[in-house]
């Protein structure tokens, strides 16, 4: 079993918000792949699905960003997972809108949400970041990614986000690779369109 945990903030107010894209994404996995209802369970709402013969659970924290290590430490323990059954979705500024990188372990290069993850489980799981770009200063970060993407960047953020969500069989198979390279084929291949 994996757990597949997409990073924001819950409430409408936020729905929108660059920092909800890994909520976005699980969002668009569980409608994909016909997952279970979501319902309240660890801290966040939950959902079961079969991702290419591979169950996993696609969970998204309400603890808000700063906590969200402890929903993911709570479903972790729960299902007496490891650290290399975990896969977090994650807005990344230091990454060009639209693009996708997954990495094991790392820094968390002030994102809160990893930063509670590690702090709570440990820091060698599995991280699909997300690019949504830099505001080009520090001091302009927070209300960067808080903001709504605008209308202009809504169709990068739909592809990359279908694009995760069709292939995400492949990540729960462990197959990496693949998963970047078809996210990346698929999100080029829209963006020249």
């Amino acid at each position: 079993m994996r757990l597949f945990v997409g990073l924001g903030n819950p409430g409408p107010c936020y729905a929108g918000n660059r920092h909800n894209i890994g909520f976005m994404v699980v969002d668009e996995m569980a409608r994909v792949h016909a997952a279970q209802p979501w319902r309240r369970r660890f801290q966040g709402q939950a959902a079961d699905a079969v991702l290419g013969g591979e169950k996993v659970l696609l969970l998204k924290p309400e603890t808000y960003m700063n906590e969200s290590g402890r929903s993911v430490a709570e479903a972790l323990r729960f299902f007496k997972l490891g650290l290399s059954d975990l896969v977090v979705f994650h807005d990344e500024l230091d990454l060009a809108p639209g693009k996708v990188r997954v990495k094991v372990g790392g820094g968390n290069a002030g994102h809160n949400g990893l930063r509670s993850i590690t702090a709570l489980c440990g820091n060698d799981y599995k991280r699909v970041r997300l690019g949504i770009g830099h505001p080009g200063h520090k001091d302009l970060v927070h209300g960067y990614v808080l903001s709504d993407f605008p209308k202009a960047e809504r169709g990068w953020v739909e592809d990359v986000v279908r694009a995760c969500a069709e292939n995400a069989a492949l990540l729960a198979k462990g197959d990496d690779a693949s998963f970047q390279n078809k996210v990346h084929l698929a999100t080029e291949s829209g963006a020249q369109a």
